[in-house]
């Protein structure tokens, strides 16, 4: 128990943290209220250098939490600077002379659940059992249903908060049933021996039926988090319904933990296909229709729409059909584990994450840096002309919808490169094809907001347009559009880390297989 709590002071720390907001949060010290925000940023620099610094932890993707959990530091503190002040309205009233009520503040509430959201993310990466898992993933996605109705104070955010939890919850239903049948069918929670438990059955004659309805419900459960079809219905409402700050959140923490625990319970199956074992190939075909279905409905959708961040919930849906090409490739069955322990697809997914986190974010935040009257853009009208007003904005529009796009020489090119060869190294060529067709066609929406602001004229909503107050969202805005062209140097570098950081820990999976029985059953264990 030691040894597990030794590899968690990032997560320690963050929940050290929410306490400490806790208690700032509701001050009467307007100065300590302010506060929350460096005190949060404080949080997770930490957070950050302890994950730099923790040995791996005893999973089936070792390296995985030495990728994830600083790159989940590093886009949290940009999202946290996007966030701005829930309280603006509530400040400004005590300022005026009304008298301050703890229980009317949200501010420091909300950064606690902001901070609880990533801790979250950051535990998924460490698990090593199922009920480590769904913990884990639950407590990614719960203070998002929160965050969604306390961050914009109008009824379409309530309204989009309950369509989001009452979702949430039927999918968290799913893949919690197909966790339990995974233990029924292997007698153990423990992924490794889960792992071995599904190899010994494979040499003994197939797998049976209720592990590949278990898994095949985890996948369809899990689809919620990362928005995938046919778990894809929410997503426009909840993305235009939540404040744009926590639009941009959502876009990037649910579907980055769903993607983790993708892998790691991918990682269970992978190779077990020698021999003529229909397993892995039925898995194969399920994740592939779901991202042919999930790239195409994504950007079908976003090529009708005239609100910008309904075209952004679609693209979101869009980049998870993308993602999941590169689970189909790692799901490439030639070889054997102990001969090929690292799939390309995966670090694939890895690296596409990370762009995808940034630019999308930067995309999000000029929407938040801009209001007209008091309110959130919503059309592609309001962007209308965005260059003769505000020129940097719509620089910033254009570098991360392009890089969206994956136009050469951005960094999103060089991610769908990435993510696109490892498809083909699989021998995966027709759903390449179809998903160089969704890239083309995406080209359609991803110009339109590039180019709006450059080519428009300003009309009567567009001419009201102004900044908003926040130079911490300015500030975040500009690095997105800077990673879409400086990470191109680190490319090289980040490949690699992503490779290094989905290597299985075959040798310790023989060892266990080692001291399994021949019926498999390894609850005794436990």
């Amino acid at each position: 128990m030691l040894d597990r709590v030794a590899i968690l002071w990032p997560e320690i720390t963050l929940l050290m943290t929410v306490m400490l907001l806790m208690l700032t949060g509701t001050s009467k010290d307007k100065d300590l209220r302010r506060a929350g925000s460096w005190i949060a940023a404080m949080g997770l620099f930490i957070a950050f250098v302890l994950a730099v610094r923790m040995p791996e932890p005893d999973t089936l993707l070792p390296g995985l939490a030495g990728f994830v959990r600083p790159a989940a530091c590093v886009v949290g503190l940009l999202l946290l600077l996007g966030l701005g002040s829930v309280d603006t309205r509530y400040e400004y009233e005590i300022d005026g002379g009304r008298q301050f009520d703890p229980l009317d503040t949200t501010q420091g509430e909300f950064l606690c659940f902001f901070l609880l959201s990533l801790a979250g993310l950051m535990l998924c990466t460490t698990a090593s059992d199922l009920i480590w898992l769904f913990l884990a993933l639950e407590m990614t996605s719960l203070p998002t249903y929160i965050m969604v109705a306390s961050g914009r104070s109008k009824i379409v955010a309530q309204e989009a908060a309950v369509k989001y939890f009452f979702l949430g919850a039927a999918a968290a239903a799913i893949f919690l049933y197909g966790f339990a049948m995974l233990y029924g069918a292997t007698g153990s929670l423990h992924l490794i021996d889960i792992r071995t438990a599904l190899e010994a059955q494979a040499a003994n004659g197939g797998i049976g039926a209720l592990a590949i309805l278990g898994l095949t419900l985890s996948v369809i459960g899990i689809s919620f988090k990362i928005a995938a079809v046919p778990m894809h219905f929410y997503t426009a409402d909840v993305y235009e319904g939540a404040a744009t700050p926590v639009t941009a959140f959502l876009a990037f923490v649910p579907k980055a933990a769903g993607f983790v625990v993708l892998m790691l319970l991918l990682s269970t199956v992978l190779h077990l296909g020698e021999g003529g074992q229909a397993w892995p190939e039925a898995i194969r075909v399920l994740l592939w229709v779901l991202a042919a279905l999930t790239m195409t409905v994504g950007n079908a959708l976003a090529m009708w729409q005239n609100r910008i961040k309904r075209v952004l919930a679609y693209s979101s849906i869009a980049h998870s059909g993308y993602m999941l090409v590169g689970l189909v490739a790692a799901m490439e069955t030639t070889g054997s584990a102990a001969d090929s322990p690292t799939t390309n697809g995966f670090a694939a997914v890895l690296f596409y994450l990370v762009v995808y986190g940034l630019t999308n974010l930067g995309a999000f935040l000029v929407l938040a840096c801009l209001q007209r009257r008091g309110e959130e853009l919503e059309t592609f009208d309001d962007l209308e002309g965005l260059w003769d007003r505000h020129g940097g904005y719509a620089t910033i529009m254009a570098l991360c919808a392009l890089s969206l796009m994956g136009l050469p020489p951005l960094i999103g090119f060089f991610a769908k490169l990435f993510l696109f060869t490892s498809a083909i190294r699989a021998g995966e060529y027709t759903l390449v094809i179809i998903a160089g067709l969704n890239s083309a066609a995406a080209a359609w929406y991803y110009l339109r907001l590039a180019g709006v602001g450059w080519v428009k004229r300003p009309g009567t909503a567009a001419a009201e347009v102004e900044r908003s107050p926040s130079g911490g969202r300015r500030f975040a805005a500009g690095i997105s559009a800077v990673a879409a062209i400086a990470l191109v140097v680190m490319t090289a570098r980040l490949i690699t880390a992503g490779d290094d950081a989905v290597r299985l820990r075959t040798s310790d999976l023989i060892d266990h297989h080692a001291t399994l029985p021949d019926d498999t059953s390894t609850a005794a264990r436990h």
